[in-house]
């Protein structure tokens, strides 16, 4: 079998905390985890040029060196189809010799990993061969919106500085539940990742964890839901979800962390998805001095659920 290029990944924030291992085992789809507890042993993988054990709990700005791996048969690997590729081309908001921004679409994940043979990077990878295309920052699979990818490993490492820097400016769009008072649309309180016993992952505000702040902004209210806008000032996990359910204004759409009754009310004027969108992104890289902003229109099926509202 063919065998992969080394691979060096820089640690983002929403990627920090989490083992090696599973880190690994989500990023490596179809390479057996066997295998991968071996690589780990035998010290193939590096952090930071150092060996690490299977425990090792990441941190951002970590750089991570992943060994040549041996590749899937062509006739075995997941290849994007012809669909899949002209509808993810027709959804590229802005291109140059740097970088990628796309409007992701909901209920694709940004990259392959546990059971998920194809994600956005991977399917984008397939229509540019000739380039290391690397996700700049990630989305839930249930989010749409704004996505950077880079085409080089400089520009990579240049947005990587600017995210932890707080220089990228994030806004999303967001139905909730309820309507807000002025005295809580800023939510600054920190947020702590668990793992339960099933695996899924869980965030909760907790006092131990790490400092997170969201200003939100009402756009449109509705008789018993709000348009949102969401800016982060940090970027953690599932933040806007979490601290609209700690303000009791869940987002529709929210399996995890949203009201029930709310979301089946929702899911009655259409909306069969999480409400929850990237719409704008803001940042200056300081290599070239570009100021690039971009806004990413809402998806159909999210204007035609504010329309029922009305």
């Amino acid at each position: 079998m063919p065998k992969s290029a080394v691979q060096y990944v820089t640690i983002p924030s929403d990627l920090a905390e989490q083992r090696i291992d599973n880190f690994l085992i989500n990023r490596l789809k179809g390479v057996p985890k066997a295998h991968i507890y071996r690589i780990l042993r035998k010290g193939e993988v590096r952090v930071n040029k150092k060996r690490i054990k299977q425990t090792y709990r990441l941190q951002e700005g970590d750089q991570v060196r992943i060994p040549p791996l041996e590749l899937e048969d062509k006739d075995t690997a997941s290849t994007p189809s012809k669909q899949l590729i002209a509808f993810l081309a027709a959804r590229i908001l802005y291109e140059d010799d740097n970088l990628i921004i796309i409007n992701k679409p909901a209920g694709i994940s940004v990259h392959g990993g546990s059971g998920i043979k194809l994600g956005i990077v991977e399917a984008l990878r397939a229509m540019y061969p000739k380039l290391t295309l690397e996700l700049v920052h990630r989305l839930d699979r249930d989010t749409s919106g704004c996505l950077i990818l880079a085409k080089k490993r400089s520009i990579l490492r240049e947005l990587h500085a600017l995210l932890r820097e707080g220089h990228v400016k994030k806004i999303y769009h967001t139905l909730t539940k309820g309507h807000w008072k002025q005295s809580a649309l800023r939510v600054e309180a920190a947020l702590r990742k668990n793992q339960l016993s099933s695996g899924e992952r869980i965030v909760r505000v907790h006092d131990e964890g790490k400092p997170c702040l969201t200003i939100f902004k009402p756009l449109v209210r509705y008789k018993y839901s709000t348009l949102m806008e969401a800016l982060l000032e940090t970027g953690r996990t599932h933040q806007i979800r979490v601290h609209a359910q700690f303000r009791g204004h869940q987002v529709a759409g929210d399996e995890k962390y949203g009201d029930k009754e709310f979301n089946k009310q929702m899911h009655q004027l259409g909306l069969k998805r999480l409400f929850l969108h990237a719409y704008f992104i803001e940042f200056t890289l300081p290599s070239t001095g570009q100021h690039i902003q971009m806004t990413a229109p809402l998806d159909d099926d999210l204007q035609a659920c504010l329309k029922a509202l009305e």
